[in-house]
């Protein structure tokens, strides 16, 4: 074998590897100008794909929402850790760096609503199933990934929702106040407390979902997951509820969360469920 034939050869047995191997990349979210700018120039919604060797590829995806109180984000706990738990188990994982609202609650909204259309628009390029997107959200994130949930619709609505400690309602007693003021200002409308209280929107057509948190959370307060739970009880939703004893707020994918086996068992055995 000549040497050009033996180099042709490597290049397809290489490109034949990288095709099958994990793949994790950056991306900008957008590739013109964002939608519903927030103020601040500087602060860009970009994605961190985790796919899956494509033997093992489930055709399952989830776009992740860390969260932060909606004035920073908790990207490695919450976001980039996950991505590689998905990733060694099958399931393409997308992390949001959501742009944070600074009182505009439409920036973050669009970018969890453009996160989940790229990941259809690629789903053939990254072996994923159209009909099995789902959301991901923790706390604040949580309270973006309910929001996508019960009121996106087309393309940008999620086949399926899994919170954690999520923050659900916007009403005053039962929301984290500092979330509250960085996604609606200081005095939203009632109108406006009512719409991003996602207890509020649940229908029959809302997605299923996974809700995971704990009792003695000090920060979010388990009324808002389980009220959650509720509402999506009676509308019908396929919806499991895990309250575990202790861990308070903010565990993410921590092994020091003294439930972080039993959380993980639970999760995926959920996600095989359907």
């Amino acid at each position: 074998m000549n040497i050009k034939k033996l180099l042709l050869l490597s290049a397809v047995l290489m490109a034949g590897v990288t095709m099958s191997a994990q793949r994790v990349f950056d991306a900008n979210l957008y590739q013109g100008k964002a939608p519903h700018g927030n103020g601040d120039a500087k602060d860009t919604a970009k994605v961190r794909v985790f796919l899956p060797a494509s033997k093992d590829a489930t055709g399952k995806a989830i776009v992740i929402c860390p969260g932060g109180k909606y004035e920073t984000l908790h990207l490695d706990n919450e976001g980039y850790q996950w991505g590689e738990y998905f990733m060694n188990r099958g399931i393409a994982a997308i992390v949001l760096k959501y742009r944070l609202p600074h009182g505009n609650s439409d920036t973050p909204i669009a970018d969890a609503e453009n996160a989940i259309k790229m990941v259809r628009q690629n789903a053939r390029a990254w072996n994923i199933k159209t009909n099995d997107v789902g959301v991901m959200g923790f706390s604040a994130g949580g309270h973006l990934a309910s929001t996508i949930a019960t009121q996106a619709k087309g393309d940008a609505r999620p086949d399926f929702q899994v919170l954690f400690y999520p923050l659900i309602t916007m009403m005053e007693g039962y929301s984290d106040g500092v979330s509250r003021a960085n996604l609606l200002g200081n005095k939203p409308s009632k109108r406006e407390e009512k719409k991003f209280s996602s207890d509020l929107n649940v229908s029959r057509n809302t997605p299923r979902a996974f809700i995971a948190l704990c009792d003695d959370d000090e920060v979010v307060p388990p009324a808002n997951g389980v009220n959650y739970y509720l509402e999506l009880y009676r509308n019908d939703v396929p919806a499991s509820l895990y309250v575990y004893p202790h861990g308070g707020h903010g565990w993410g994918s921590s092994i020091g969360f003294k439930h972080h086996l039993e959380m993980q068992l639970n999760l995926e055995g959920w996600l095989k469920s359907f």
